[in-house]
């Protein structure tokens, strides 16, 4: 199975080097928006060939971009209109930061004295790089493909998609079923077939989420420039906090499976809409919460260690007694986080209710497979 994962390294550019990259990605947002009013105006939208033909010759010559840039601005731009046009929008696309892609091989490369070759409005350039905790995706056997020139908070960041095959243990293969589920009291709780649990708890994660609504309150009452900026700020950290809290969730779930695993999670397409539905003081929490983020990062984390993953429907997951079958809502007391069979008596924490749901559907699925074979 191919796997697109993106190697995020940090360029450590010369003083020298500086105004060169900055000059570039100006370049880059100018023609872009400038490719775009041309696409909107002449109704080109997603059509790369003909958007090129009418501004390659300006995005070389007023622009100053070189031949695979002006190239790149017009896949940006097509690119751009064609998801604007499955979500029905019909307005022009702005760009207010530059989105400056490069082709490997082309205006971007590895030299040999292990930098980072780029092309510039000016010249072709070699900067260092720091590939902190990215390193094994530089070490021979990955496939490199297009990558993004980024600067945030006056520092450069290429980020570069990679993509390797990947083997998947095959259906014969699975030896241990895990079934997941997530929630707000415990972020995840994963159960196996020898009936071995993990719980990783969310108390913490709901009490440092309280702090950062406290705080952003306070803040917001202000109403001054230097609230305004110190609430971004609090923004950007909460987010990376809970990309940390996700990464490592997701990375215990993964080594909990371990080899020869199918790992069944919870498809949550329209969990958003749920979530709102919760008692406003628990609102903001519970809309915060990155379902499809820590999904992601579990589905991605076990193609790179060869784990197979399926999304379930969740429904009455929570509801559902694993023992006699009967499924009834009151089984299951939410303030409490037990359930008791209303049929047959059967107890238990409702998240590890949850999971064994979660796991036998993973059991069904793979009869089902096995049928058609």
């Amino acid at each position: 199975m191919e796997t697109v994962i993106t190697a995020k390294v940090k360029l450590l550019p010369t003083p020298e080097q500086i105004p060169m990259l900055d000059n570039t990605l100006a370049a880059v947002r100018a023609g872009l928006n400038y490719a775009s009013r041309i696409a909107h105006e002449n109704n080109l939208l997603s059509t790369f060939k003909k958007l090129q033909k009418l501004t390659y010759t300006d995005l070389r010559s007023k622009y100053g971009l070189k031949s695979q840039m002006a190239c790149n601005v017009c896949s940006v731009v097509a690119g751009t209109y064609a998801s604007m046009k499955s979500n029905k929008e019909n307005t022009i696309a702005v760009y207010q930061k530059p989105k400056l892609q490069y082709s490997y091989n082309r205006d971007y490369s590895f030299s040999k004295d292990g930098q980072i070759s780029i092309n510039t409005t000016d010249k072709r350039i070699k900067i260092p790089f720091i590939a902190k905790a990215m390193e094994q995706y530089f070490d021979g056997t990955w496939e490199y493909g297009t990558a993004t020139l980024v600067k945030k908070k006056g520092k450069y960041f290429l980020h570069i998609a990679v993509k390797k095959d990947i083997e998947t243990c095959k259906e014969q293969e699975v030896t241990n079923i895990v079934g997941i589920d997530v929630g707000m009291n415990f972020i995840a709780t994963a159960i196996d077939s020898s009936d071995k649990m993990l719980f990783i708890g969310g108390r913490h994660m709901k009490n440092t989420k309280a702090e950062y609504k406290r705080t952003r309150k306070s803040l917001q009452l202000r109403q001054t420039s230097s609230a305004r900026r110190r609430l971004k700020k609090i923004g950007d950290r909460e987010n990376r906090w809970q990309q940390d809290l996700n990464h490592k969730a997701a990375k215990a779930l993964v080594t909990f499976a371990g080899k020869n695993s199918l790992i069944v999670i919870e498809d949550l397409t329209g969990i958003r809409s749920a979530t709102e539905k919760v008692i406003r003081k628990n609102r903001s929490y519970s809309v915060s919460w990155a379902f499809l983020d820590l999904r992601n990062k579990i589905e991605y984390k076990a193609k790179l260690a060869g784990i197979q993953t399926i999304a379930v429907d969740p429904k009455y997951t929570s509801q559902k007694c694993p023992i006699c079958g009967h499924t009834e809502k009151t089984n299951r007391d939410k303030k409490k986080h037990r359930f008791c069979c209303k049929s047959c008596g059967y107890q238990s924490n409702d998240d590890r209710i949850g999971a064994i749901n979660l796991r036998q559907k993973g059991i069904e699925y793979r009869h089902a497979v096995s049928s058609q074979v």
